[in-house]
Order: C-alpha cells, then sequence, then structure tokens
C-alpha cells in the first residue's frame, strides 16, 4: 500500500518507517522540521515537512501524497507539555481528518492511549468508557483523546490504537528520556496507578499488522499491568537512579487494561512484561 505518515519523527514513527518498509509499503512520512528529512530519507521514506495546525498545507501534501492508507502517529512531546499534545490532537486531528476526505482515502489507523479509561475495579476493554468526568489536568489529556477518536473515525474507516504507556527507544520511559533523568537526580515522583506498559517495538508491530485489522478501538498493552510501588522502584534501578518509596505518595487511579481484543486479532507482545523490558533497558 502506500501510506502518509503523519509524524514520521516521533518516538514511533522513526522506528515504524523502515517496518513498513520491510513489509512492502511505500511511505510518505512527515516532518515540522527541515533538518529531519534527510534522516526519513534514509528510513527509506519520502519525506515531507508540513505543520498539521496548518490545514491548508496539510491538506495539500495528503492530496499530493494519494495515499490508500493515513496513519496518525502525531504527537507533541518534547517539551513534556501535555497542554502542547492534546491541542495537537484536537486540532492537528481534525486538519488531518479534512485532509484524508479531500484525498478520498480509505483506510486511517491513529495513535491513541489506553489510559484514559474511567476508573473501575476490573480491567478495562475497548468498550469500557472513557473517563468523560475527569478533573484538571487530566481531562486536558482525555478531551483531547476524545477529540482525535472522534476525528478519524468521522474521516474513514478507522482503527483506533490505544497504546500503553510507552518504553524503549526514544520515550520518556528509558536511559535518556525524562524519567529517567529525574530518576537519576532523585527528582522523580511517579503518580500512584496501575499502569499498562507497552515496548516501542510491540507497538510498532501492532501498528504493521492493524494495517489489516478491523475499524474501530483495539487496547495495545503488555500482559503484566502494575501498581506505581511495584515498577517504578524497578525503573529506577534500570537507568541508573534511585527512588525512595516514602516520595510514592497522593490519591491512587488508573485501572488495567486488557489486550485480549488484540490477542484475538493475532497480535502477541514481544515484551510480555514490563519487567524483562526495563531490565533490558
Amino acid at each position: 500500500m502506500r501510506i502518509f505518515l503523519a509524524g514520521g519523527t516521533g518516538v514511533i514513527g522513526r522506528a515504524l518507517v523502515p517496518a513498513l518498509r520491510g513489509a512492502g509499503h511505500t511511505v510518505v512520512a512527515t516532518t515540522r522540521r527541515e533538518d529531519r528529512i534527510d534522516g526519513l530519507r534514509r528510513l527509506g521514506a519520502d519525506g515531507v515537512v508540513v505543520d498539521a495546525l496548518d490545514p491548508a498545507a496539510l491538506t495539500n501534501a495528503v492530496v499530493d501524497a494519494g495515499p490508500d492508507v493515513v496513519i496518525n502517529q502525531l504527537t507533541d512531546l518534547s517539551g513534556g507539555s501535555s497542554g502542547a499534545n492534546a491541542r495537537l490532537r484536537t486540532e492537528g486531528s481534525r486538519n488531518l481528518a479534512n485532509a484524508i476526505r479531500a484525498a478520498g482515502v480509505r483506510g486511517v489507523l491513529a495513535q491513541s492511549i489506553a489510559w484514559a479509561y474511567e476508573d473501575g475495579a476490573g480491567p478495562a476493554t475497548e468498550d469500557t468508557p472513557l473517563d468523560v468526568e475527569a478533573a484538571p489536568p487530566r481531562s486536558i489529556t482525555v478531551e483531547g483523546v476524545m477529540a482525535l477518536e472522534q476525528a478519524m473515525s468521522d474521516s474513514a474507516p478507522a482503527t483506533i490504537l490505544r497504546y500503553g504507556t510507552l518504553y524503549g527507544p526514544g520515550a520518556w520511559y528509558s536511559r535518556t528520556g525524562l524519567h529517567a533523568e529525574a530518576a537519576r537526580a532523585g527528582t522523580w515522583t511517579p503518580a500512584l496507578a496501575v499502569t499498562s506498559f507497552l515496548h516501542v517495538d510491540d507497538a510498532v508491530a501492532a501498528t504493521v499488522a492493524a494495517l489489516e485489522w478491523p475499524v474501530g478501538p483495539v487496547n495495545i498493552v503488555d500482559d503484566d499491568p502494575a501498581e506505581t510501588l511495584e515498577w517504578a522502584p524497578r525503573f529506577a534501578q534500570a537507568v541508573g537512579g534511585l527512588i525512595e518509596r516514602e516520595a510514592l505518595v497522593g490519591t491512587h487511579g488508573g485501572r488495567p487494561v486488557s489486550n485480549a481484543r488484540a490477542r484475538e486479532l493475532g497480535w502477541r507482545p514481544r515484551w510480555s512484561s514490563w519487567r524483562d523490558g526495563f531490565a533490558a533497558l
């Protein structure tokens, strides 16, 4: 297929380009920075400089590419701002949806998240409602996710990939990521929650496979959801940092997330548990 990858230089986008090329697809990938075009070309993609917040330029880029499928991997996480990322999910996804309709694209894959579900006792499935009653600052993230999923679903038949908390190359949870730096500095205070993790490599593999999946949301998480008190000390140790359990205070949140639907579709995480994945960092 001919694929338009919006967000080709993000954590997943950089690894996704060679995976898509290896599966035989042609890739047109976007970046907001001219100095990253050569990097996209080395990975095997045709690079396009475009800002998703510029609706006319984005429409022109998608129409010119003439893709069969659009993959939305747009993020704005380099500055650590949930507000900036939510804006891109909202405005950028709306602009991308208009571009998809203008280009007559036949299918969409979109990055979403698996930690926007409402609280509850059991594992969240794709049928569990999102946390529409969330209070700030969580509401900023949830509202951005809702806007993204709605825009993509309205643009073309869409498969929504609700990724778990990413770790691995380029992610915040890596040896060089924001959380590792804070852990080594002794300033890391992760919130108390149940977290479902996902290695970047498993996110990429699921995204390539999802080109053949039916429409609708699919949770992409590992098999081992865990409490912060369990996983945070292991992550800190893996990246050469330290965290005291006494620093882990606050209101507990989150819930386990089920990957049963993805397994029914044939996907299996290579890193079935963050325990092994963290140790390999």
